[in-house]
C-alpha cells in the first residue's frame, strides 16, 4: 500500500446499551505507525446505518449528555416508520443524519490536531448490533 494513503479497520465492541466509545487512543496509535512526521488528514468512517462519529469531550459527563440529548431528539418509541429490531429501533437509522458516520481531522507533524478537550468517539444507540467496524484512513 502507498505510504501516501493507508487504511485500517478497527473492530469495536460497543455493547448492548447506548454508548459513546472514545477512539482517540486508537487513532493516535494508528498515526504513530503510518504518518511519521507528515502532515495530512485522518478520516474516521463507520460503515453502519445506525452509528456515527463525534468530536466531544469525554469523562466529564458530556458523553452522557450527548446520549440524553439524542434520547430527547430521537425517542425510542413507536413513531418511526422503520420498525424492525428492538422497539424504537427506527430512531437508530435517523442518528447518522444528526451524528454523521464520518469525520475528517487534520494531522500536523504526524499528530492528530484536536482541541484540548476534544476526543474522537463512536456514537452507537443501536442495542441490536454490539459489534462495530471503524475505518481509519490517513492521507499524507
Amino acid at each position: 500500500m502507498s505510504d501516501v494513503f493507508t487504511t485500517r479497520v478497527l473492530n469495536v465492541a460497543s455493547g448492548s446499551s447506548e454508548t459513546v466509545v472514545d477512539l482517540t487512543r486508537e487513532c493516535e496509535a494508528f498515526l504513530r505507525e503510518v504518518a511519521g512526521d507528515r502532515d495530512g488528514l485522518l478520516n474516521v468512517f463507520v460503515p453502519h446505518a445506525t452509528a456515527g462519529v463525534a468530536l466531544i469531550e469525554t469523562g466529564a459527563g458530556s458523553d452522557d449528555d450527548l446520549l440524553a440529548a439524542l434520547q430527547s431528539l430521537l425517542p425510542a418509541d413507536d413513531r418511526w416508520q422503520h420498525r424492525h429490531g428492538s422497539p424504537g429501533h427506527g430512531r437508530d437509522h435517523v442518528l447518522p443524519a444528526i451524528v454523521p458516520p464520518h469525520a475528517t481531522l487534520p494531522v500536523l507533524g504526524g499528530r492528530l490536531e484536536l482541541g484540548t478537550w476534544q476526543s474522537v468517539c463512536l456514537v452507537d444507540t443501536n442495542r441490536d448490533n454490539p459489534d462495530r467496524r471503524v475505518r481509519l484512513s490517513f492521507l499524507g
